[in-house]
């Protein structure tokens, strides 16, 4: 059986996402994403000990900074799922999706589309 999900997500394969960093996630910001989601091991079955544990807090810490930037903290989340999980990752997947859609495009991509635009050097 094939699990599918939503095209628009791309999945980047880390050893832990507790390798995962602030400006990691601040920079697929800049790029364009319009959310991102962190999906970890289960708490307590962390091949690295803490790294999901680590992760978790740095995504809440994120959540706050976003919130502040006017980016939006719900543009952000993590997950803890098994790798036996399959089908709950593409839920997850598409429960995101449908929650950044609602959301609209990322604020910071459209005020640098704008100012892109308004210092004539044209198109996206």
């Amino acid at each position: 059986m094939r699990i599918s999900y939503p095209t628009s997500v791309k999945i980047i394969k880390v050893p832990c996402t507790g390798r995962v960093d602030i400006i990691h996630i601040l920079k697929a910001f800049e790029g364009g994403a319009d959310g991102i989601y962190l999906v970890g091991c289960l708490e307590g079955d962390c091949h690295y000990l803490t790294g999901n544990i680590r992760a978790k807090k740095r995504v809440k810490y994120l959540k706050t900074l976003l919130d502040e930037s006017g980016i939006g903290g719900q543009r952000v989340s993590m997950y803890n799922v098994s790798s036996a999980e399959g089908l709950r990752f593409a839920e997850i997947a598409k429960e995101f999706t449908e929650r950044i859609k609602s959301l609209g495009p990322n604020p910071f991509k459209l005020n640098k589309i704008k100012s892109t635009r308004d210092s004539g050097r044209g198109g996206i």
